[in-house]
């Protein structure tokens, strides 16, 4: 949910359900159906294109993604060795 509404207040239109299911908390009947374990699609990322974007808006979505990513990770890291007594 933290990455879904990072990205969201960073411009970019992306869910964490499949889009006939929105509001529901519940993995992809897709994802399942492909084989997709249980775990894995429930930490799905819907993104919606609209047809008219740029490969620059791409790019900035792709930096945007990972700057997240890479700043929750470090998070949980920081608050995995807080729990463990560690400082850093």
């Amino acid at each position: 949910d933290g990455l879904v509404m990072a990205l969201d207040l960073a411009g970019f239109s992306v869910s964490a359900g499949s889009a006939c299911s929105s509001g529901v908390i519940q993995p992809s009947h897709v994802l399942l159906a492909m084989g997709v374990p249980k775990a894995r699609a429930m930490s799905a990322l819907r993104i919606s294109l609209w047809g008219d974007e740029t490969p620059e808006d791409i790019d900035r979505f792709v930096v945007t993604l990972k700057d997240i990513v890479d700043r929750f990770r470090r998070a949980r890291m920081d608050s995995e060795s807080t729990k463990k007594g560690h400082l850093f």
